[in-house]
Parts: structure tokens; C-alpha cells; sequence
């Protein structure tokens, strides 16, 4: 298994991807393909008692930033991410992981690594740690989307889901700001009828905002304004939650007493609910796994992001999908 890995991506590039890459290695085992401006991860390696030496190292001249646009990958034709794209296209590698900006990434795996024949749109998805977990999709990369697409991101859920986490027969529901059939916008009515209608996927109907954390389905699809409004507004509410709990057990010595009682629970509540403790979002419908890991990354949220991209290329998702999917289906407006 060989990783291609954009280690100029993200707030804490490149420093904290190669520790990120030498903790996976360690523990994970694999090849590397380490891409970014050669001189500087290795000055950075050097500086911080770093040994990169048993790396391959695939020299970029320039970087993509967070303020470039979303076709930027064309333009900065010798960038890291660039040049990762290029090369997990080419066979260089098994997946390709960067956290960097995501609508270029999007946009460029989406052109460059390509989608699987027939699927509309890739979408990025988002592991919502809940008890059982709920993949999310789109969560922001499809601003706007046509009906016909959110069934597509069913299927291509459901099996993700199915492979990676064993679910046999994935519950598929669909975002809205109601249970009843009628409820929503156009789009929401016509993918429920689409949704309803389609035989390879377990759908169980709308879902509202305040049933997602309680187990009301395995996979939840949505336009990707939607569903990125709903999992900021989750990583907002987890964050708050947090920070009121320590308040009440810091607040006097007996609040204090009592938290010890309830530390290991608490801590393992915390790790659970931790963003980095589940890498990134993989992008679904390309030819070959892409993981988005999140910018502010870390060392151990780097290492958990390649973690989920080795499961991924492993897991037989991407030729699921192509076996559901991978028929020539009518245009949707792009």
C-alpha cells in the first residue's frame, strides 16, 4: 500500500504532515510518496529531529493556498497538491491524502484523478461521530445539486459505509425540516420520490436536524450548503459542550471530587467526539480514494487521515461504487 501525501497543505504544513507521516509509518506500515518543495521539508525534518531520509520525495516548486480559487490546480501547474493529484492518476500511488483548500481539491481530484463513468458529481463526506456513526454527504464541496444526484450519493454512501464499517444494509436518510413526504424545497421532494423509488438502497425518508445525533439512519444525504451548515453547527455544539462540561466540573472542589469519579468516561466521550480522531472526509465517485483531512490538522489527526485512507483503498468502496454506478447515466446540469 502506497500513500501519496500533500505535505504543503493546511495551517501547520509541513511541519505536523511529517510527523503525521512518520507516526503512520510506524505504526501503519506502507510506502510514502511525500510531495511538496523538497528543500523545505527537509530543512524542516533537520531543524526538528526529524529523519525523512527513508522517504521518497517528489519535489514541488509552489503551494496552493487557502485564498486560491477553486481552479487554482491548473494554474499552479507545479504545485504539491498539483503534482499528488497528477500522480495518484498515474498509478504512483494507492490514495492520495492533503489538507489542503478544499474546493481546489474537490475540483482538481474531481478533473485530474477523475470520476468513476456515470457518476454525476463526487461528493465529500463526513463521518459524524455518533454511536453508530452517520456518513454525511455532500457536507460542502456541491453547494447546489440537482435531484437526480442525491440518490447517487446514497449509493455511493451506503457502500462506503458497508465496507468500511460493516453496516450490511445501510439506512439512507434525507435532510429536511420535516418527516412528512411533501416537506422541503423541490429538491428535497423530487430526490424523496427518486429516493423511494430506488431499489439498491435501504431509504427510511426524511430526517430532521435534531434526529441525526439519535440513530434515524446510517447515511445522510443532502446539497452540500445543507449539510455543511449542519456539520459546522455540529462541530460548534460539540466544541460548546465541551467547554460547559469543564466549567461545571472546575467550578468548585466539590464539582471538582465528583469529575474524578467520572474522568475516564469523560475522556473517552471526549476522544469519540474529536474531529481528529477520525482523519478526514473522503471525497466519493473518484477513480481512486481521496482523503480531505482537515486543515487544521495535527500530528494525530494526519495520522488518523492516512489511517482512513489505507482502510479506504483497502475496502473495495471505489469498485463497489463503479459496479453500482459505472453505466454510462443521462447528464445532470452541471
Amino acid at each position: 500500500m502506497k500513500m501519496i501525501i500533500d505535505c504543503m497543505g493546511g495551517d501547520n504544513a509541513p511541519l505536523e504532515m511529517l510527523k503525521g507521516v512518520i507516526d503512520a509509518k510506524a505504526e501503519l506500515g506502507g510506502e510514502y510518496l511525500l510531495v511538496g518543495r523538497k528543500e523545505t521539508l527537509e530543512a524542516v525534518a533537520r531543524e526538528n529531529g526529524l529523519d525523512i531520509s527513508g522517504f521518497e520525495i517528489l519535489h514541488a516548486e509552489t503551494v496552493i493556498t487557502m485564498e486560491d480559487d477553486s481552479m487554482a490546480f491548473r494554474e499552479k501547474k507545479d504545485s504539491s497538491m498539483t503534482l499528488a493529484l497528477r500522480a495518484l492518476a498515474n498509478g504512483e500511488g494507492d490514495a492520495m491524502v492533503s489538507c489542503g483548500n478544499t474546493g481546489t481539491l474537490f475540483a482538481g481530484a474531481s478533473l485530474t484523478v477523475r470520476r468513476i463513468k456515470g457518476v454525476h458529481r463526487a461528493a465529500l463526506a463526513a463521518v459524524l461521530p455518533f454511536n453508530p456513526p452517520v456518513l454525511l454527504l455532500d457536507c460542502g464541496a456541491n453547494v447546489t445539486v440537482q435531484p437526480e444526484f442525491l440518490p447517487q450519493f446514497a449509493a455511493m454512501g451506503s457502500a462506503y459505509m458497508k465496507a468500511l464499517y460493516g453496516l450490511e444494509n445501510p439506512r439512507v436518510g434525507l435532510l429536511n425540516n420535516g418527516g412528512e413526504e411533501h416537506k422541503g424545497t423541490p429538491l428535497q421532494t423530487e430526490a424523496y420520490q427518486l429516493l423511494k423509488n430506488c431499489p439498491d438502497i435501504r431509504f427510511v425518508g426524511n430526517v430532521e436536524g435534531n434526529q441525526v445525533p439519535f440513530g434515524a439512519c446510517d447515511v445522510l444525504v443532502a446539497d452540500g450548503y445543507t449539510g455543511n451548515v449542519l456539520l459546522k453547527t455540529m462541530e460548534g455544539m460539540g466544541k460548546l459542550f465541551m467547554t460547559r462540561m469543564k466549567g461545571i466540573f472546575y467550578a468548585s472542589l466539590i464539582s471538582k471530587l465528583a469529575a474524578l469519579t467520572v474522568k475516564k468516561s469523560f475522556m473517552q466521550f471526549k476522544k469519540d467526539m474529536d474531529v481528529k480522531e477520525h482523519g478526514g472526509s473522503p471525497i466519493l465517485g473518484l477513480r481512486k480514494p481521496v482523503i480531505k483531512a482537515h486543515g487544521s490538522s495535527d500530528a494525530r489527526a494526519f495520522k488518523n487521515a492516512i489511517r482512513q485512507a489505507m482502510r479506504f483503498a483497502e475496502s473495495g468502496a471505489t469498485e463497489t461504487i463503479e459496479r453500482l454506478l459505472g453505466t454510462e447515466a443521462p447528464a445532470g446540469k452541471e
